[in-house]
């Protein structure tokens, strides 16, 4: 085994200088384009969703491009966890001999966000791994359960979406009481208003029915009643390809807002869904 060591560090050395002028290049290219290459920071997240309970997965194999941040880090090493200068040199060429020897390195251990992990105890060996091209990693999975959509692809500008809906889902439980609904807003804002929608409906409906509405009884009879039916009217009319960068939810505030202005221009009852649609387009030509 002897004979192979200068060899393993000769290639251990040219890994990490090859690392470390790709970490040096992408971070020019970010200064240019001015999309961030950081890490997500683990206690960020953790704070903004407000994760709270923890289950533990056990030992598996996760894909290393769905590893997007670090507990306490993410100063060291770039999205693609390619090494920073505060890196020390050393321990990164000796995690990635071990890597090309026959050993090979322990697992890591990772927390589990949504589709993404975050390192807790291993970057240099998801560094030393990603830069030898491999796909996945041995880790100890502990999940964080979150009712909002999280992946690899969540920037840290979209945490301020990510925490709104996740307010807006603990105040409503929508997520519970209607599993898979998406009312991802890019207006973060616009949750308050959908609120107000609710308690609208829930008063109306108390009066239709002559008994008390609960919450959860309102958000429910909303959703199938007032949401869907302006989302399927948004999807026949495919309104998103109008605005692709929006969502349905965006767009159902939108016609809300439309159909309301209408009603106060004009008088009358509010118009259907597809009335509403269908004025809201004709505006747009």
């Amino acid at each position: 085994m002897d004979y192979e060591e200068p060899s393993i560090n000769s290639a251990s050395q040219r890994d990490f200088s090859r690392a470390r002028n790709r970490a040096l290049w992408s971070e020019i290219w970010a200064t240019l384009t001015g999309k961030s290459v950081d890490l997500l920071q683990f206690e960020e997240v953790q704070n903004r969703l407000r994760l709270r309970s923890k289950r533990h997965l056990g030992l598996q194999n996760i894909p290393l491009d769905k590893i997007v941040g670090t507990v306490g880090r993410y100063h060291d090493f770039t999205r693609s966890f390619l090494p920073r200068k505060t890196v020390n040199q050393e321990r990164w060429k000796r995690i990635s001999s071990l890597a090309r020897g026959s050993v090979g390195f322990p697992p890591i251990e990772v927390y589990k966000v949504g589709e993404a992990y975050f390192v807790i105890d291993g970057n240099h060996r998801v560094s030393v791994a990603r830069q030898l091209g491999q796909p996945t990693i041995e880790a100890y999975v502990t999940e964080l359960p979150t009712s909002v959509p999280f992946d690899e692809h969540t920037t840290p500008d979209e945490l301020d979406l990510k925490a709104a809906y996740a307010g807006f889902l603990r105040e409503t439980r929508l997520d519970v009481l209607r599993p898979g609904a998406d009312l991802m807003l890019t207006e973060p804002g616009n949750y308050h208003q959908i609120a107000e929608h609710i308690e609208v409906h829930r008063y109306f409906l108390g009066l239709d029915l002559k008994r008390d509405i609960s919450w959860d009884e309102a958000v429910a009879s909303w959703y199938d009643n007032v949401y869907m039916p302006m989302v399927e009217v948004i999807r026949e009319h495919d309104l998103l390809h109008e605005f692709p960068k929006r969502t349905e939810a965006d767009l159902y505030v939108w016609l809300i807002r439309h159909q309301a202005a209408l009603r106060e221009n004009y008088g009358g009852t509010s118009l259907s869904p597809e009335d509403t649609a269908r004025d809201f387009l004709e505006k747009l030509d």
